[in-house]
């Protein structure tokens, strides 16, 4: 699958922290606050407007009152922030009385069809005086696996107990699937990333013979307008605006302009909608450490070699139409391709979205993803449910066209599993 997509190497990266002479767009950070900066070539007064974002971004919701009304009655959290932790990832926490939940559930009937009296996801928090849609609880099952040179590890995959309101189970033929949330930096890059770019990754059918078929999902959006997914662990957006929101409407209650309640209600304006996009468009990405480490670059020429690139593509360069102009023509390091894989029967949830199968997920972006355990501080939660403990769990969950590379990493010397981890945490 894997094509080479020409980059022009000097391109305009714009305005940004000047180092050793270098413009660059990236963020030097490595605390807890890494992901929560904006772009650093913004004007000031998008500068203002990322901060008003930033507020949406952490408001909290209420039932009723004078500060941010409207939630409910049926959510899953009152905040983006609080499934978005420090603007990365959530944990696999449901239900938690403070946390609330940073995670939930995809529900749906075989043919995509909604679950009566739930619809397509499941809220297991409600407003005083309203019923959730009932209780979800996971335990962990442990799965012991061993290194091709003796060394024993330990994987766990979720088991679910889904209870409704009425006290019933979820019927057996209702399709699960279980996710936290993914980091919310970085995305206005990968919306600016030109389709044709993307696409030139594809490889359906596998014409090159290497076993990496990665395919776009062709999504529907709001309008009824075909167009190319690029979020979602599914990819089953095409857009920030669409996939803000729907955050909105399916994680708090809080109908909108562009998805309002069943009622018909908006209870967050066209203002507010626009301000939460823009945050989300222009959070930067943190910059790469110890890019001179003989370790890190030792696993960085791993990652390509043990085929993880085929799929974790390293670079992309934005277009030139963006309506942001700080996103446009920049070379960016995302390592993903943003399409489809089928990442084996271990990973499946079984539950197709749009025309990703229940084997296929998106290709999720790696940058950043060195800084996971800081800005959780000191928890780590990797893949669609954060079933991964470590960066290590999370490459030995790999299947399917992923097979390979895994096989590769898991018979792997220990000096050569080190080099790929410590590039990963270098990202």
């Amino acid at each position: 699958m894997k094509r080479t997509v020409g980059i022009a190497i000097g391109c305009l990266l714009g305005l940004g922290l000047a180092v050793s002479g270098v413009l660059q767009i990236e963020v030097q950070d490595e605390s807890s606050r890494a992901y929560g900066h904006p772009l650093p070539n913004l004007t000031p007064q998008q500068e203002a407007l990322f901060a008003r974002g930033d507020a949406a971004f952490n408001a909290v919701f209420v039932r009723a009152g004078r500060l941010n009304p409207g939630l409910g009655p049926r959510f899953n959290n009152t905040s983006c922030a609080g499934c978005h932790v420090g603007d990365g990832r959530g944990l696999p926490i449901f239900g938690d009385v403070a946390k609330h939940s940073q995670g939930l559930l995809r529900v749906s009937l075989p043919g995509g069809q909604p679950v009566p009296g739930v619809g397509f996801q499941f809220r297991d928090q409600a407003v005083l005086g309203f019923e959730p849609d009932g209780t979800l609880r996971v335990e962990w099952e442990e799965i012991p696996g061993q290194y091709g040179d003796g060394t024993p590890y330990r994987l766990r995959k979720p088991k679910l107990t889904v209870t409704l309101a009425n006290g019933k189970p979820l019927p057996a033929q209702v399709q699960t699937s279980l996710r936290v949330a993914p980091p919310s930096f970085g995305r206005g890059w990968l919306e600016a990333t030109p389709q044709a770019e993307i696409l030139a990754q594809a490889d359906p059918n596998d014409q090159d013979h290497d076993g990496i078929s990665g395919r776009p999902n062709w999504v529907k959006d709001h309008r009824g307008k075909t167009r190319l997914g690029r979020f979602g662990l599914k990819a089953n957006t095409a857009d920030l605006l669409e996939q803000t929101a729907a955050a909105y409407l399916n994680d708090m209650g809080l109908g909108n302009p562009v998805f309002p309640d069943e009622n018909g209600k908006v209870e967050i304006g066209q203002q507010t909608l626009d301000i939460a996009v823009f945050y989300t468009q222009t959070l930067a990405v943190p910059a790469r450490r110890n890019l001179s480490d003989p370790q890190v670059r030792q696993g960085e020429t791993l990652f390509a070699q043990m085929g993880c690139s085929s799929c974790h593509t390293p670079r992309f360069v934005t277009g030139n139409d963006h309506p942001i102009a700080a996103l446009r023509n920049q070379e960016i390091h995302p390592y993903s391709d943003l399409l489809l894989h089928d990442m084996g029967k271990g990973l499946a949830d079984g539950r197709p979205d749009g025309e990703a199968s229940g084997q296929e997920w998106r290709t999720p972006p790696l940058w950043g993803i060195g800084l996971t355990r800081t800005v959780l501080g000191g928890d780590e939660a990797y893949l669609h449910d954060g079933r991964a403990r470590t960066l290590e769990e999370a490459i030995l969950w790999h299947g399917g066209e992923a097979e390979a590379a895994k096989a590769a990493f898991r018979t792997a010397p220990t000096d050569f599993r080190a080099a790929l981890l410590a590039f990963l945490k270098s990202l």
